[in-house]
């Protein structure tokens, strides 16, 4: 049926290649035929072979002035420009969307199918935390800023109608779609390439995180908790603007190595003891890869990281979790992990990130799109 369909792909903003763009590159997978628009294209020509080096279709913001290097902030101008794409000509419309993507018009004889990474994070709950890390929680800027996600949120919900079925990538953000849109997502966790790492059962005595250095994910947590280890080794990789924050705080058993390229952040990963997360991630495909390589995770319990995570106390755990975000919680977390360490199998974490794999999102995708499009003529015929 796939050769069949004539469908088209939307993305939010073609920059790197992150989580939501590798949804896209399956869904291409899925639907080879497809074509793709987004609000901007700046890939690399390295990253476009993930694409299958597809021409992309692009809205205005895309020739505006300084667009490859400040496209977000472009983001009150974002709704309007995903209005001008013209997608008229297809029967499906996939869209993969944590800001805009899901706006896109469509028609009564079309069907939308929005695979949602979270509705817009800073124009909803997560407000007055964007707002004050950027250092606009006061002021002018501060007032215009909150107008504008004001806007969005009413521009976010409206759009919510023109999409026929929702798909969430965990419970987490299920919830956050119905507590936001009033509709109900199915979930299909996003592809993790679980494949490209590989089962290390003998491991090192070192600890172990990687993460861009940005404040929410909350990497300050775990340099501090374990500045206060120093018999316990921590080995830090990632780049960003909390770099100096984090080598301010560091002490002699942590080493801040910057970026790295993804074979020596995977060596790190597969050697590690237990890989540390304190982010509240709408999925996190990061334990999920440290699990790939057989290692537990000691993680955050709120967000998708609960989704991923067999807690100690459950047959097979594949880690430990901790309910605060603080570094007493994390220091916590690790004194217990080495109490019970012996009791994480690596296989059994294997396994479990095995769960997540590229080759079964795939078919979960092509088997609801099947699905949902025979009901959809279905209901069109009677």
């Amino acid at each position: 049926m796939n050769n069949e369909l004539d469908v088209g792909i939307i993305g939010d903003w073609f920059v790197t290649y992150a989580g939501s763009e590798k949804v896209v590159a399956e869904f291409l997978e899925v639907f080879p035929q497809a074509d793709l628009y987004s609000v901007v294209d700046f890939l690399s020509e390295e990253n476009k072979v993930h694409f299958k080096n597809k021409p992309i279709t692009t809205t205005f913001i895309q020739n505006l002035p300084k667009a490859k290097k400040k496209y977000q902030t472009y983001l009150p101008l974002m709704p309007l420009a995903i209005e001008q794409l013209d997608v008229s000509k297809h029967d499906i419309i996939l869209s993969s969307s944590h800001a805009v993507a899901k706006g896109v018009l469509t028609g009564p004889d079309q069907l939308h199918i929005s695979y949602v990474h979270s509705p817009i994070r800073y124009a909803w709950d997560l407000q007055h935390q964007y707002l004050r890390e950027a250092g606009m929680d006061k002021g002018v800027k501060s007032m215009l800023a909150r107008w504008i996600l004001h806007k969005m949120r009413i521009w976010d919900c409206r759009t919510a109608n023109g999409v026929d079925h929702f798909i969430a990538n965990s419970k987490f953000i299920a919830r956050r779609i119905k507590k936001v849109y009033g509709r109900d997502a199915d979930v299909i966790y996003p592809p993790v390439d679980v494949e490209r790492f590989t089962l290390n059962e003998k491991k090192d005595d070192y600890y172990f995180t990687a993460s861009r250095l940005v404040p929410y994910k909350r990497m300050d947590l775990i340099v501090e908790a374990f500045s206060h280890m120093p018999d316990k080794k921590l080995v830090v990789v990632g780049d960003g603007p909390e770099m100096p924050k984090l080598k301010a705080k560091a002490t002699s058993n942590i080493d801040i190595l910057g970026y790295q390229s993804n074979e020596v952040m995977q060596e790190h990963m597969r050697n590690a003891k237990a890989f540390v997360f304190a982010a509240e991630e709408d999925f996190g495909i990061t334990p999920v890869e440290a699990q790939a390589c057989g290692t537990p995770v000691i993680i955050f319990g709120k967000g998708g990281g609960l989704e991923t995570t067999i807690p100690y106390g459950k047959d097979s755990p594949t880690g430990i979790i901790f309910n605060e975000q603080s570094a007493q919680a994390i220091k916590q977390a690790v004194s217990e992990f080495e109490t019970t360490a012996d009791i994480f199998d690596p296989v059994a974490c294997r396994q479990n990130a095995e769960r997540f794999s590229s080759e079964r999102f795939k078919s979960e995708i092509e088997m609801f799109v099947n699905e949902k499009w025979r009901h959809f003529c279905d209901n069109k015929n009677n």
